[in-house]
């Protein structure tokens, strides 16, 4: 049985880390609400884009554009957002066992990475970093989205990749989180969403379609891909914000269990003390 002093000093360990898991439960709930109100507000901008890119290349019949078909590399990219920081229950975890398990083979699948957490895991596992932008999600920008879109896009044109596909965690709400594979290119539109009425209207473009999609396309990606940035960061938080508060909660119970132990530890030395002094009060009579 553990001695009144190792009870003592594991439960004064215990609340150390109770009030570093408190501590990080206020940030994160600070933090969460921030990020939970930008994806909140830029949320059906990113809706409205897709329903409407693709909506609009459904009705614009047979088009023979690099962006709408899949190039004749067997190499996919893998844009990939995690975090830096652990202590955020599975949030990472999962994300690294989308990837695993997407059916992309590591030989074939190029990773780029935002997020120093889910680089680690997937560099363990044999996967190619083609880069690493783990900074980004500390502060997102459209501008940030919109740099790495342009450099992914720009390997999709030389044909050094046949595939673009984006990892990401969607926030549902503050406690519930989904992780998210996208195909970005080439577009796929069959599922777009047309009304019965609808289904004989064609889109015109001018000058061309292809002068259009070329402007139209990566503006589509790049929105997309803002858009699960800004949900990744409001994930994470409300992931670390119900892992800090299970600990805290796990904490406590463990200082109960302690702070019961110690106090029956205590009664147990005080009898002892009593037993002996009533003993040698008899042996001296």
């Amino acid at each position: 049985m553990a001695s009144m002093r190792d009870i003592k000093r594991r439960k004064g360990s215990i609340q150390s880390t109770q009030q570093i898991t408190k501590a990080m439960k206020l940030v994160s709930t600070v933090k969460l609400q921030k990020a939970k109100n930008r994806a909140e507000q830029s949320n059906p901008y990113f809706n409205y884009m897709y329903q409407t890119v693709t909506s609009m290349l459904a009705r614009s019949g047979s088009m023979n554009h690099p962006y709408l078909k899949a190039g004749s590399s067997q190499k996919k990219a893998i844009i990939t957002i995690a975090s830096n920081r652990g202590l955020a229950g599975g949030y990472n975890s999962n994300i690294v066992k989308l990837v695993t398990d997407s059916g992309i083979s590591k030989e074939d699948a190029q990773i780029y990475i935002i997020g120093r957490k889910a680089k680690e895991s997937l560099q363990r596992k044999g996967y190619e970093m083609k880069g690493d932008y783990s900074d980004v999600i500390e502060g997102p920008t459209y501008e940030d989205a919109s740099a790495i879109c342009e450099e992914v896009l720009g390997a999709f044109t030389r044909g050094e990749i046949g595939e673009i596909y984006l990892a990401y965690t969607h926030f549902k709400n503050t406690v519930s989180h989904e992780p998210t594979l996208m195909k970005l290119l080439p577009v796929e539109f069959e599922e777009a969403e047309i009304k019965e009425a609808d289904s004989n209207v064609l889109m015109n473009y001018e000058p061309n379609e292809e002068e259009a999609l070329d402007l139209i396309i990566p503006k589509y990606m790049t929105s997309l891909f803002y858009g699960a940035l800004v949900e990744a960061v409001a994930s994470e938080n409300g992931a670390r914000m119900q892992a800090m508060d299970s600990a805290t909660s796990n904490a406590e119970e463990m200082i109960s269990d302690l702070t019961l132990k110690y106090n029956r530890a205590r009664q147990g030395s005080i009898t002892q003390e009593l037993t002996e002094i009533i003993a040698g009060a008899e042996a001296i009579s």
